[in-house]
């Protein structure tokens, strides 16, 4: 199943990105990396919160956030690689993976969106 995938893709992705913000607050980067830690940590918490909804609708706006979520830690990500706070490799790395969950969950949004319209 879909979210049980994307719950665990997103666990291992909310430890990188701890990692990631232990990093960059040693090198005193404390805005943007404080950004990066809730907007990635925040996939896994609304997926988890999905597991949890009341209703088809309720789940399918808890994913939708996690989505959104994910949107919001690839501009982070992208933005501390331009600022020179990840080298390549790092970024390389973290934002395939943020791009993978990304594609996750835009696949599952798409697929609980059309179970909705057929419902209606």
């Amino acid at each position: 199943m879909k979210e049980n995938i994307a719950k665990q893709k997103s666990k291992s992705f909310a430890i990188r990105i701890v990692n990631l913000y232990r990093f960059l607050t040693a090198n005193r980067e404390y805005v943007m990396s404080k950004q990066v830690l809730r907007s990635g940590t925040s996939i896994g918490a609304n997926l988890a919160e999905a597991e949890c909804a009341i209703s088809k609708r309720d789940f399918a706006s808890k994913l939708y956030i996690a989505y959104k979520e994910c949107a919001e830690t690839k501009y982070w990500l992208e933005l501390l690689y331009a600022c020179g706070y990840l080298d390549e490799k790092m970024f390389l790395s973290i934002s395939s993976d943020c791009e993978e969950l990304f594609r996750l969950l835009a696949a599952s949004t798409k697929t609980v969106k059309k179970e909705l319209q057929k419902e209606d």
